[in-house]
């Protein structure tokens, strides 16, 4: 079964600063039939205005992967990592029992065009953790590029949960497809363009539920990224 959230019907809130949509309930957005996907628990598609972004704050018992469309994203936090993230990078961070950080867009003229993601860990009071990889375009060029795993296959960064995320760019005319093995569920999201799943139409910003399906088959009519989890 492929169940279709659309990019529009996300929660949105327009702070000035910051342009965000939620697929899941999240912050001020509640919608208690949208509180998230097995460990899948937030999906923001985020827009940071040049010069802002989140103080210093904490977290726990949360894997957060963040993914940068286009700017540039700068990190501090309590372990005492300063990075700036950009496009064609994946950060991790395992929240664990507790970690504090910053994010803010150190441009003072480009905004900052990022998704970030959570997933519930596989056990809660593991030690934070913080990595950041870049991945190269080419390898997602018509085909799947692991990008994180719980056992860092092929190079990706290292999940505490029993997920795969993969990322994929498609040109048109093209097909793809991905076997949804065993018992296994997926979460697509569309990041740039637009796909065919099936009958439907997808466009930027939105997410199919995957449940009950082993073939998952993608057709493009345009250029289109889109970002893929394998969930048990």
């Amino acid at each position: 079964m492929f169940a279709i959230r659309k990019g529009a019907d996300r929660g949105h809130f327009d702070h000035g600063w910051l342009d965000t949509y939620h697929t899941f309930s999240f912050g001020d957005y509640y919608d208690p039939q949208q509180m998230g996907f097995r460990a899948l628990r937030v999906i923001n598609e985020d827009r940071v205005a040049a010069g802002g972004g989140f103080g210093m704050h904490g977290h726990r018992d949360m894997e957060i992967v963040t993914c940068v469309l286009s700017g540039a994203l700068e990190h501090k936090d309590s372990l005492g990592h300063g990075e700036v993230l950009r496009p064609g990078e994946m950060q991790h961070m395992s929240a664990g029992r507790g970690i504090r950080h910053s994010e803010f867009n150190p441009s003072a003229t480009e905004p900052v065009h990022l998704y970030q993601i959570w997933l519930l860990p596989r056990t809660s009071g593991l030690a934070p953790s913080y990595s950041q990889k870049a991945f190269d375009v080419v390898g997602r060029a018509g085909k799947w590029q692991l990008v994180a795993s719980a056992d860092g296959a092929d190079g990706s960064l290292k999940l505490e949960q029993d997920a795969r995320i993969l990322l994929a760019n498609l040109r048109s005319p093209g097909v793809l497809e991905y076997r949804v093995s065993g018992s296994r569920y997926g979460w697509l999201q569309v990041l740039r363009g637009n796909v065919g799943i099936n009958e439907d139409e997808l466009q930027a910003g939105d997410g199919v539920a995957i449940s009950n399906e082993s073939l998952l088959k993608l057709t493009a009519s345009s250029q289109a990224e889109v970002m893929l989890f394998d969930l048990a």
